[in-house]
């Protein structure tokens, strides 16, 4: 049985999961292999999502962003308007949050052709949860409880993606802050509390 190598991506990562398990996958698996499916192809794909609306030049504030064009007609920016990044879990799974900062006060209610907002429109329901991993937090347990080595892959390259989408968002935008635990930190703290998440840290 072939080792899975440790920058598999997901379609390897599902593989394996069918190979050491003789075709049995778990629902948690699949619901979050399934969920992280959607964040791999949220650039690539067609369906709408928050975070390919922040993104999308369309949407944004162009003037405080100093856009422009080359000469080969291509979008440029002068300017990184500043936003904060929370990494929020929930009774779902988890969420990566987006707020707007005006004038150094971040934005938590809808903002409608304001000259300091990085956006025309800031609609917070549709735009300020970016994307979701469904049921990652039962999964993080489940992954430290009885995982083998294909569920903590998963988690590894769930991490990883996220990370990467962040890193595409600080190509246009000042993130000056990042609240709350990553995944991998996340996860450190199952490890740290022994799978209970609900233990309060002494101290």
């Amino acid at each position: 049985m072939s080792a899975l190598s440790p920058n598999a991506n997901l379609k390897e990562i599902n593989a394996y999961k069918k190979q050491i398990n003789w075709g049995d996958v778990p629902a948690i698996f699949h619901l979050v292999s399934s969920s992280v499916g959607e964040l791999d192809s949220i650039l690539t794909h067609g369906f709408d999502s928050a975070y390919k609306k922040v993104i999308n030049p369309n949407s944004w504030n162009l003037e405080l962003f100093g856009a422009y064009k080359d000469e080969n007609g291509e979008l440029k920016v002068k300017n990184k308007p500043e936003i904060i990044l929370k990494h929020d879990y929930t009774d779902m799974g988890y969420e990566l949050h987006c707020y707007p900062v005006i004038n150094g006060e971040v934005v938590t209610q809808m903002v409608l052709n304001n000259a300091q907002c990085p956006f025309e429109r800031w609609m917070p329901e549709s735009m300020q949860m970016l994307f979701r991993v469904n049921s990652l937090i039962a999964f993080a347990i489940f992954c430290y409880q009885s995982g083998d080595d294909a569920d903590l892959a998963l988690m590894k390259f769930t991490h990883r993606r996220v990370e990467q989408l962040i890193k595409n968002l600080s190509e246009f935008f000042h993130i000056s802050a990042i609240k709350g635990y990553n995944i991998a930190q996340f996860y450190q703290e199952i490890v740290k509390r022994n799978g209970n998440i609900l233990t309060q840290e002494e101290g």
